[in-house]
């Protein structure tokens, strides 16, 4: 891993991290707050946010979570999220599309409302951001930035299993190297996707239920949040001439 060091230059500067109030979202917000920036942390539970931010406060510690109620699907609240930090922060530095869900059901039993969902937040949501996050970076000359998507090992991989989610992160796959070519014709900004293999965070407890959750994750080999930060902190913290590209990551026991 990069040196942590590399971060310094990232300090009182501004992070974006959507998905934020819980598992990885929330690991990431802290870890950034801890490297000194100020962490604008959006989902549809602020309170969640709030009680992180509490808690980093009164840790000391120079930067600060500031939470923001936004769904990502909604375009009228993403834009109105981006006029928040622009008229009280400046503008994004870094931004982190981690919002992301999935249902349990097949493609032989989703309907096309669950369809339309899952697509307005794991795609049409992260374009939003990533779009919007390039134009406030370009605007203000910032060329350093960063965009970093959080995506899957299903998007590297079909496994049979919740395979709309996968249709969906193989279009991040997709977008995000469609995005890193588009923003090189403009500017230094950098471009990086995470893929993670099997996380234990609520994302599953919310697919099939706390029940079936805790005894998947007791047969199973999986990464912590602690993991894919980590991840994140080595992409941020690469030296400006290197941009980490893709960067996949199975616990070492998954074999798939």
């Amino acid at each position: 891993m990069a040196s942590s060091s590399g971060m310094s230059r990232w300090a009182n500067r501004v992070a974006l991290v959507t998905g934020a109030s819980v598992g990885i979202g929330a690991g990431i917000c802290a870890s950034l707050v801890e490297h000194g920036m100020t962490v604008v942390g959006c989902a549809r539970n602020k309170d969640a946010i709030q009680k992180i931010s509490d808690d980093l406060r009164d840790k000391g510690l120079t930067g600060k979570l500031i939470p923001y109620k936004c769904d990502v699907s909604d375009e009228t609240e993403v834009n109105n999220l981006f006029a928040y930090i622009e008229a009280n922060h400046g503008g994004v530095d870094v931004c982190v599309n981690n919002a992301g869900f999935s249902t349990h059901q097949t493609l032989l039993e989703i309907n096309a409302t669950e369809m339309r969902a899952m697509l307005d937040v794991n795609v049409v949501g992260l374009v939003l951001c990533a779009q919007k996050s390039v134009n406030s970076m370009l605007t203000r000359g910032v060329h350093d930035g960063h965009i970093i998507n959080i995506n899957s090992m299903a998007g590297h991989r079909i496994s049979g299993f919740l395979n709309f989610y996968t249709a969906t992160k193989f279009a991040v796959t997709a977008l995000n190297e469609g995005l890193r070519k588009e923003v090189v014709a403009k500017s230094r900004i950098r471009v990086t996707a995470i893929s993670p293999g099997a996380v234990d965070t609520h994302f599953a407890h919310r697919i099939v239920g706390e029940e079936m959750a805790k005894q998947m994750y007791k047969t199973i080999d999986t990464l912590s949040v602690q993991d894919i930060v980590d991840a994140l902190i080595f992409a941020l913290s690469a030296p400006e001439n290197s941009q980490v590209h893709d960067i996949q990551i199975r616990p070492t026991g998954q074999k798939e």
